[in-house]
């Protein structure tokens, strides 16, 4: 087993990481990689970004949105969460979610927590989920990773993420906060993350000798040429959300409008305003103008600006008709 150090917190740079000892490395040996990102969302393969986040919290407290290359739901990290890595030749037989994480339950054991494998990805303390792991096949190795969450705000946790209540519902439980629990709560003897990741590397490796592999610098351009040309466009964080409909409404002292936009690719292919405000100017001037643009807030409000949308409504501001456009 190989490790190999990623000691940086930027989100863009370490998902182009994993992604680059995935497709790249290949030195046949299992991998092991473990790392963390300053507060981030990062959102799954196959989500529906705009859907899965709170974007008032998130642009408030500066935090970044990355889609991962692995299926799965939204999840948020910060840096007290502990992320962990196993990258290896692909076997042949269906995912295996258990092997991968089998280890990690163990080594908490070892250190005095009883950890189970809840449903088909999650680890859990007493019922409560500290862990989420997702995978991804290539051709030729598959990449397992999961969240350990260490010391981690959670009230940030419930904040971030825009959980669906039916999810929930299923869990009985009321909220996001009351499902999830740190590893530090649990912990007999505390200690500092730094301690808990060595301490956890060791039992990874069942106290044997591991080899280290440094990045050169050739490797890390290469890296950071995937980061800048992938992980850190809207394209890949937003472009690809699949398909979707979007519809919300308010009443305002004009009335009520609503917003109806059909979404293809994160941009904007059909826009309609319904609701019964009067105006004095034909609607589908500005709805056309809208049809195009991506399904971003600067990108809308500033054409909605351009159109001085506030003379199609009375009594509505642009900036309030704007938040329609938006979860």
């Amino acid at each position: 087993m190989l490790h190999i150090p990623n000691d940086g917190h930027d989100p863009y740079y370490n998902l182009a990481f994993e992604e680059y000892v995935l497709k790249n490395l290949g030195t046949g040996e299992t991998c092991v990689l473990l790392w963390q990102n300053e507060p981030a969302v990062i959102v799954g393969r196959f989500q529906n970004t705009h859907a899965e986040i709170n974007p008032d919290f998130i642009r408030r407290r500066g935090i970044h949105v990355v889609r991962r290359i692995t299926g799965g739901g939204a999840v948020y990290h910060d840096l007290g969460n502990l992320n962990f890595t196993f990258i290896e030749k692909k076997a042949s037989g269906r995912p295996d979610f258990r092997r991968f994480m089998e280890p990690v339950a163990e080594a908490l054991a070892k250190m005095g927590i009883t950890a189970e494998i809840s449903g088909r990805n999650d680890l859990t303390i007493k019922g409560k989920k500290f862990s989420g792991n997702a995978q991804y096949y290539d051709r030729k190795a598959i990449m397992h990773h999961g969240t350990l969450l260490f010391a981690t705000d959670l009230e940030a946790v419930e904040a971030a993420l825009r959980v669906k209540q039916d999810k929930l519902a299923s869990k009985g439980v009321p909220s996001v906060r009351s499902r999830v629990t740190n590893i530090s709560e649990h912990l007999a003897h505390p200690c500092t993350l730094a301690e808990f990741r060595d301490t956890l590397l060791t039992h990874l490796f069942q106290g044997k000798p591991f080899r280290q592999y440094r990045f050169n610098a050739r490797q890390i351009a290469e890296v950071n040429r995937l980061r800048d040309e992938k992980y850190r466009t809207w394209e890949w964080n937003y472009g690809l959300s699949p398909q979707y409909n979007f519809q919300k409404s308010a009443r305002f002292s004009g009335g009520e409008i609503e917003v109806c936009l059909q979404v293809e690719k994160g941009l904007i292919q059909g826009c309609k305003l319904y609701g019964d405000f009067f105006s004095q100017k034909e609607l589908g001037a500005l709805e056309r103008q809208l049809v195009g643009l991506r399904h971003e807030q600067g990108t809308v409000l500033a054409a909605l600006r351009d159109a001085k949308a506030e003379s199609y409504f009375e009594q509505v501001s642009t900036e309030e008709l704007g938040e329609l456009f938006f979860p």
